[in-house]
């Protein structure tokens, strides 16, 4: 799952990949709220995971997102 969120912040969300990594918080990689809700949306039309972006914006950092997509993706 890390993999796929690292691939959408970089290609979609213009995220430099070399900012990604599990510990770094939404500041780090310049993650504001209009990018979190087009996250919301992508993830939702990409890997048909929905997370809103309320709950994506309370994730303190990248690796709780991808504990996110994890618990959204095995619910499906």
């Amino acid at each position: 799952m890390f993999e796929q969120l690292k691939e959408i912040l970089a290609g979609k969300l213009q995220v430099p990949a070399d900012l990604i990594t599990m510990e770094a918080t939404p500041e780090a990689i310049e993650l504001d709220s209009l990018a979190v809700v087009e996250l919301s949306l992508v993830l939702d039309k990409e890997l048909g995971i929905k997370i809103s972006d309320d709950t994506l914006a309370q994730a303190g950092t990248v690796g709780d997102i991808v504990r996110l997509m994890e618990e959204q993706g095995a619910a499906l």
